[in-house]
Formats: structure tokens, sequence, C-alpha cells
């Protein structure tokens, strides 16, 4: 097991928001196993603040040094003002040693108007990492590659022959990096080859997902499976990159362009046709992996306010073959299957819901609110019960944390009190009016008479009701 490292964290107070921005990076790191020292956390009254600085800098035990860099922080660190200004001279000439290249790394949090980073001088030529909105999900995961020493790419070992004469296969993941920068890139430029990138990557996931197979003899199969999973999350926070720059183009064809995809990756779940022998949870991974990426399509569209888009790709139906190897055509609750292997690996950690936690836990990474995930999950069930029984239905596991942590509303029923936003969203819901969206929430019940059960996690449920803000839809104009 790797030792945790060590870090101190230099920022500076520009607002209460850069500050909350800060701790929750903080916070997401030592929740990644990093014993992070924030002034915060460990700098109390009566202690000497340039002395804790310097320790902090100096200090062997630190291994690293995250250098939080803004508009703010550049100006007080080149003109040497305040706290940012003292730990700076502290800093230079510890970073211009040339003893140690790997200490001290700087994380932008902020950019100018041409997109060029906030740096002090003498930062400038050092290579940086971009935490800035639209880079955050995967490059946080850059940012704990560096404080662990565990880089994205190693050098190989000297072979006999080319790699690529070789029957080894690079890591799945390889297979999506360099094709999904392209195709967010071509999405953000606004590029008329984007659909070419978009494919090209698309492709690639799904070639990728070949290689997450898990080997049936796995001695232990359910920590296979959250194994697997952990390890598909590089690719996850890339097509989470993927979503944000497709949703923001808003193209006409994304809903046909997604449900391609899906329809590409529902199989995973099932046996494959050459497989006798097997279990029902032999495919589990996919099975977690191919509904959370719908979950983070339908959040991202959500986030952006793309309803009609929306609409358009909940309304579609998947080709799909069924257990008896019959083609049909499925509505989006098809993707949303129940795990047996997380049941049983739950029930050994106590948890009420493994795959909730699973859920809850990998959005740290992703540059996505955990309240979006469950917003995106509330709206799927709404629309699931609004389709009737014979399309299936659509359990939302994430909003166990609805129970305790989120109370609601969410934010696009909150601002639905808008009756001209309210109109907006009525389709992607699946009703049509405030009366429609009141008699479906009010038909859900602990006991399920109208065929419509509340979901429930032993003996807590969710306030639908509240989470919908019923009472407030269209009550302005």
């Amino acid at each position: 097991m790797a030792t945790a490292p060590k870090t101190f964290i230099s920022y500076s107070w520009t607002n209460p928001m850069h500050e909350r921005w800060v701790i929750d990076l903080a916070q997401q790191l030592v929740e990644n196993g990093v014993d992070v020292k924030l002034d915060k956390w460990d700098l109390h009254e009566g202690h000497d603040a340039i002395q804790f600085m310097e320790s902090m800098v100096t200090d062997p035990t630190v291994t690293k040094v995250i250098i939080v860099s803004d508009k703010v922080y550049a100006e007080k660190a080149d003109s040497r003002k305040g706290g940012v200004g003292t730990e700076s001279q502290i800093m230079s000439p510890e970073i211009y040693k040339k003893a140690d290249q790997t200490k001290f790394v700087a994380v932008v949090s902020e950019v100018d108007e041409n997109g060029e980073p906030y740096l002090p001088k003498f930062l400038v030529s050092r290579i940086y990492i971009d935490m800035t909105e639209s880079r955050y999900a995967t490059n946080f995961e850059q940012l704990l590659r560096w404080l662990y020493g565990k880089p994205t790419y190693v050098k190989p070992p000297i072979g006999k022959m080319p790699e690529f004469l070789s029957d080894s296969h690079a890591p799945a993941t390889s297979k999506t990096r360099g094709k999904a920068r392209r195709a967010v890139d071509a999405l953000e430029a606004g590029s008329t080859r984007s659909a070419v990138y978009i494919e090209s990557y698309l492709d690639s996931v799904i070639s990728a997902l070949d290689d997450f197979r898990i080997p049936q003899d796995s001695p232990d199969f359910p920590q296979a499976v959250l194994d697997n999973i952990e390890a598909f999350l590089p690719i996850r926070n890339e097509f989470v990159e993927f979503m944000n720059a497709a949703a923001v183009s808003a193209s006409a064809d994304l809903p046909v362009i997604l449900q391609r995809f899906f329809e590409r990756a529902i199989p995973f779940m099932d046996r494959p046709e050459s497989v006798t022998s097997y279990s029902r949870w032999d495919w589990d991974n996919f099975v977690f992996i191919v509904h959370e990426l719908f979950l983070y399509s339908v959040a991202i569209l959500l986030r952006y306010e793309r309803f009609s888009l929306l609409q358009d790709f909940l309304s579609l139906r998947f080709y799909v073959v069924d257990d008896d190897r019959q083609e049909t055509m499925k509505s989006f609750t098809v993707i949303r299957r129940f795990m047996p292997s997380l049941q049983q690996k739950g029930q050994e950690m106590r948890r009420l819901s493994l795959r909730a936690d699973l859920l809850e836990q990998r959005s740290h990474s992703s540059g996505i609110k955990f309240a979006q995930v469950m917003q995106a999950d509330f709206v799927l069930f709404l629309r699931a019960a609004s389709l009737g029984g014979t399309e299936g239905n659509w359990y939302p596991e994430s909003l166990l944390y609805a129970t305790f942590r989120f109370r609601g509303p969410f934010e696009v029923f909150a601002r639905s009190e808008s009756e001209a936003y309210f109109k907006k969203l009525t389709p992607v819901v699946g009703v049509s009016s405030k009366k429609d969206l009141e008699n479906l929430v009010t038909a859900f019940s602990a006991n399920g008479p109208m065929n419509r059960y509340l979901p429930r996690w032993e003996f807590d449920t969710v306030n639908v009701e509240t989470l919908a803000s019923v009472s407030k839809v269209a009550s302005r104009a």
C-alpha cells in the first residue's frame, strides 16, 4: 500500500468563494488518502504564521506543495505582498534548486480572457495543472498521480522489437485519452470535423469496454467488480468532459449520437452469445459502468438546461437483443439493472446501498456535483413512472442520499416556479401541466396501491413532493 503523501496548499484568500474552492479541493484530496496541511485546519490562534509557512515549505516530511494560482495570488506573489508574498519569498529559492524538481506544482484555478493561466513569475516556466471548471474532472486524476508519484505515462522497458509488433496491449485508457482530447477540442472550437472526432472517440470507448471483462474464475468476484469499476474511473472522467463540451455545443445530432453509443454499450451488460456457463452477476461491472455513463449524460444536459435535446434523447428507444436473442426496441429503462454482486458486498460491509455510495464517492472527481447526479436520477425516476409500468421502472439508487443529506428541492424544479421555465421542463419529465405533475407525484406511496412504489432503504424513503417542489411549480409568471 502506498504511503500517504503529505502536501501543503498555498493559496490566496481572494474571496469566500475561492476559499471554499480550496477547502473542497483539500477535502477531496484527503478522501483520496492525501495528508493535507492547510492553514484553515492547522494554523491556530497564537501560532507564528511565518514560521508555519516556512516549515511547510522546508519540512522534508512535506513531500509536495500545491500552489493554487489565481489572478490575486499571482499579483501578490509578484509584488511580495501579504502572506502570499511571504510564502513566495520562501518558496522561490526552493523551487530554483536543481535538487528537487517534483516537490512544487501550480494548480491553476483561473485563466485570463485569452485562456492563459494566472501564474507568478517564479512559476511561469514550470508545468502546471489546469483545474479550471472544464478541466477539473480529468485533471483531478493528474493531481492525484503527481501526489502519489504515479504518472499516467511511464517509459516502457526496452524490448526486442517495437511495441506495435508485440502481442501485449496498452492499457485501455490509452485507447481513449488522445481521442477524447481531440473530440473535446473540436467541439470547443466549433470544428466542422467534430462529428468525425466524436465518432472516433466513442468508438474507442466501446473498444476499451472490451478490455474490462472480468475473468469468470476470479476468486472474489464481488471485489473484482469493485476493482474493475474503480479502474474505469479515468475513462468515465473523460466521458464527463466530452459530455460537457457536447452539451455546450448543443448539436441537434447529439440525441441520436448518444442513442447509438448506448445501443453499443448495452450488450456488455448481458451474456455474450459465445458464453454458455455463467453466473447472474458476471457482467455487473458493465451494469454499473453503462448506467453511470447514462446518468452523467442526463445530469450534464440538465445542468446546461438542454431540455429539448434531453427530451429528444429520452424519447428515443434502444435497439437491443433480449434474453431469447430476439431483436427489440426498449425505452431508456433498459439501462438501469439490479446488481447482485454489490448487494452481497454491501451486506458484508453493512451499507444500505453500496451502489449509491459508489455513485456519491465517484462524483467527487467528476466536476459534477452529486446533487446534479441525484437530480438526473430523480428526473429519470419520474419520467419512467409517466411512461407506465409496461415500459419498465427506474430505481433511483442515488436518492438514498436525499433521505439524510439533501432534502431538496432539486434545482430544475426550484427554478420551475417560473411558468415559462416549467413549460420547458415538462416534456423531459413526461408531463404537460402542473396538474399532471401533482397526479404523478401523489400516486407514489410506500405500499404502492397504484403500483407506484416509493424507493426505500430499510425504513427510509424520499419525499417526492418536496424534491419536485410541487407546491411552488408554475406559481410565478
